[in-house]
């Protein structure tokens, strides 16, 4: 995208130029429309689950942006040479998948498209709306701000951990229930307070999407390890070195840019492993004010029955950095 040259519409109220969420363009002064599209290969085996956790990832962008997901299309690849019956159990599973996720967030699937691939993929098109006035930017943290992450970390380490028989099903039960779960709860707890930044956290991992929001912000951040949320075994995967080789990509950027201080070389590539692993379905990344974060962790804990818990804060700094609590600076 970066040699597109970008198109210049008052009413495009956010394009690709600061890498958010998803597209706004108004239609009038107070209403616009918020579109997005996201298809991939499946994570998990089960297809239902698969077609679920899609249409969440996609879904998810639209929350991300403060707005309510309206109407869907349907993304689908499917190998041609499949037989008829296995082609249509496998194509319902999928689309029934995605069907429930876009019904319990409020939204019509109004048709869609195929594509004949040797690999499955799916996905959506979502088209959102929102007042231009309550649009959510991933670009306006302040030095003071509470960050708050909705979800634990670590999909795709356990994704790769299950392809090559190191979790079980059981064992990934709660990881996929957390991929399937809408973004709508934490979405609607923002709507009782004044947000700085969200953006949800997706294929670039908490750094990759954290650092987005700081270099555009102008600000840096002071992360709590220790309360950062992870899924059960995830360290363990990291230390073996069960990880997506995307996420070793990311790393290698992301060292620039996450300090490593006083922290030892193990333990600090313990901490990357995890903020580098690219997310599925993953949650929102929150920068709010010390004063409304007391609001926003009331009421989601009233939405999501659970307790909302900063794992950092926003700082003066270098625009983009991130450092530890622990680590001091050598």
């Amino acid at each position: 995208m970066v040699d597109i040259v970008p198109q210049v519409d008052r009413k495009l109220l956010q394009g690709f130029q600061t890498n958010d969420d998803a597209a706004v363009y108004m239609l009038r002064e107070d209403l616009a429309v918020v579109l997005t599209v996201d298809y991939f290969t499946p994570m998990v085996d089960d297809p239902y689950q698969f077609g679920r956790i899609a249409a969440a990832n996609a879904l998810s962008d639209i929350y991300a942006m403060g707005a309510k997901p309206v109407l869907a299309l349907n993304l689908l690849s499917l190998d041609s040479g499949l037989d008829k019956e296995a082609d249509h159990k496998l194509s319902a599973a999928i689309l029934k998948g995605g069907l429930d996720a876009v019904t319990e967030a409020g939204a019509i699937i109004a048709g869609g498209h195929t594509i004949d691939d040797a690999e499955p993929k799916y996905g959506l098109t979502v088209l959102g709306t929102i007042n231009p006035s309550r649009v959510l930017r991933n670009d306006g943290a302040r030095a003071g701000d509470l960050l708050y992450l909705t979800k634990p970390l670590g999909t795709g380490i356990m994704t790769s951990a299950f392809r090559v028989g190191q979790e079980s099903e059981q064992s990934m039960r709660e990881v996929i229930d957390s991929m399937m779960e809408l973004n709508a709860s934490a979405a609607d707890a923002l709507r009782a307070v004044t947000v700085h930044a969200v953006t949800d956290v997706t294929g670039f991992g908490l750094a990759g999407h954290l650092h987005e929001m700081l270099k555009g912000s102008g600000c840096s951040a002071e992360l709590d390890w220790e309360a950062i949320p992870l899924f059960s075994g995830v360290l363990d995967h990291v230390r073996a070195y069960c990880r997506p080789a995307r996420s070793f990509e990311i790393q290698e950027q992301a060292e620039k840019y996450v300090e490593r201080g006083s922290l030892s070389g193990d333990v600090y590539d313990d901490r990357m492993g995890v903020l580098c692993d690219p997310q599925t379905s993953g949650g929102l990344l929150i920068a709010l004010s010390p004063e409304e974060a007391v609001y926003y962790e009331k009421a989601y804990l009233e939405q999501e029955g659970r307790l909302a818990i900063p794992i950092g804060k926003v700082t003066n700094g270098q625009a983009g950095t991130i450092r530890f609590k622990d680590a001091r600076l050598v």
